[in-house]
Order: structure tokens, then C-alpha cells, then sequence
């Protein structure tokens, strides 16, 4: 997942971020994953939202009896569909995070990494219920953004994306302190951990905060 949900930034476009991203940046991926694996049970049944065309979930599907994804885009699905054919503990929905299609505690683990809370545009507190209604008592729910000190990083890789026409142009004076602007004002912001204190303190959970890498915040929610 990118840091706008574009229309024109799915598929294949949505890979070629990934291809594009610099050693820091990729650092930065590869151990938010790292962080997410350490947490799974080969047991667990685990979801993502937004999974775009499935990057991580052969990954995810090594270690868990069951792994979803859901993504709004139809064509990241289909070329999840065709990547993930022999993945076969894994499955694919077309799906809008805010209204999934499963019964209340269904997951062992529900993923929302790489600035989802933002970058899927929703209601943040909407979606992190929704997110909690379908995990297990004892399961876990995990949101992450960006950690301020990845903040150079995250510029650099957007610089390569934007450069290479796979986001809208940027507006490079009113992006700053952990906001991307872009020219049409549509805006990318991460949270911080007081944030996602606010965010989840109605929750009748255990919650914990912990920063992965100097690059991820994670926001780890226990019903």
C-alpha cells in the first residue's frame, strides 16, 4: 500500500512502488513483515486489510493455517488471484475494510500495516472497530504508521514514485512533519502514539505501543 489510494495505483503500478523503493526504505518494509511474523501462530487464521495484489501474504500463509486479504481495488485482486494461485491457505476478496463480511471474533490476527489508517482515507476510529469486532478474545489487531525518524526516508521514496508518474504531484511546500500534501490537496498523516492512545481508548482491550526499525510505529490492540 502506497501512500494515496489512486485510482490508477493498483496492479501493476502498485508493484513497480515496491520495485522503486530505495535500501532504507526497503529495510523498512522487511521489518515491519518481520515484526508482524513474530506474532503469528502456525494455528492463527489471519486477515489483511488492504492487501493490494498480496505482497505479503505468501509470507503471512508460510506461518498461518489460514490467511485473507481484502482490498477494494479489483484489479490488485485479480493479479493477487493469478500470484497467489499456488498459495492454497490463501484467499482473496474484493472487500471495503469498513464493512467486512465475516462474523464478530473470526480472526486470530487482524493486519492493517504501512499507514493504512491513513491511507485507506476512512473513518480511523470506524475502521479500528471494525477491525476489533471480527478478532478473537486474545487475538490481536495490528494497525502501524510510520515512525517520525523514517520521516527523510519516506520523502525519498515518494520523490522516486512521484518522478516516476505512479502519484498525483506533490505540493513539496505544504509537505512537512509527517504530512504529504498533494496538489489537488488530497493528504497522507501518520499517527503518533498519543494518537493512537485516543484512538483506542474506548476499547475494552489490552493495547500496546511499540516502535519497529526507527521506520514503524505499531499500534497492538488484545480484546
Amino acid at each position: 500500500m502506497c501512500d494515496y489510494p489512486e485510482q490508477g495505483l493498483a496492479a501493476e503500478h502498485l508493484q513497480r512502488c515496491y520495485e522503486l523503493a530505495p535500501p532504507r526504505t526497503q529495510q523498512y518494509l522487511e521489518a515491519e513483515l518481520a515484526h508482524v511474523l513474530d506474532l503469528i501462530k502456525p494455528n492463527d487464521v489471519v486477515i489483511e486489510l488492504g492487501c493490494g495484489y498480496g505482497r505479503i501474504l505468501p509470507a503471512l500463509a508460510r506461518k498461518a493455517r489460514l490467511v485473507i486479504g481484502i482490498d477494494t481495488c479489483r484489479s490488485s485482486i485479480d493479479l493477487g488471484h493469478k500470484l497467489l494461485a499456488d498459495v492454497p491457505n490463501c484467499r482473496l476478496f474484493e472487500m471495503n475494510a469498513l464493512a467486512l463480511r465475516f462474523p464478530d471474533r473470526f480472526f486470530d490476527k487482524v493486519i492493517c500495516i504501512q499507514n493504512g489508517l491513513s491511507a485507506f482515507h476512512v473513518d480511523q476510529k470506524a475502521l479500528v472497530l471494525e477491525a476489533v469486532r471480527v478478532t478473537r478474545k486474545g487475538g490481536t489487531a495490528l494497525f502501524s504508521t510510520y515512525a517520525g525518524e523514517f520521516w527523510q526516508h519516506r520523502l525519498e521514496w515518494l520523490r522516486l514514485r512521484s518522478e516516476a508518474g505512479l502519484v498525483g504531484p506533490i505540493d513539496w511546500d505544504k509537505t512537512h512533519d509527517g504530512t504529504i500534501v498533494r496538489a489537488d490537496g488530497l493528504t497522507a498523516t501518520t499517527l503518533t502514539s498519543a494518537e493512537f492512545r485516543t484512538l483506542t481508548q474506548c476499547l475494552a482491550a489490552d493495547v500496546h505501543i511499540t516502535e519497529v526499525d526507527e521506520s514503524s510505529l505499531f499500534c497492538e490492540i488484545t480484546p
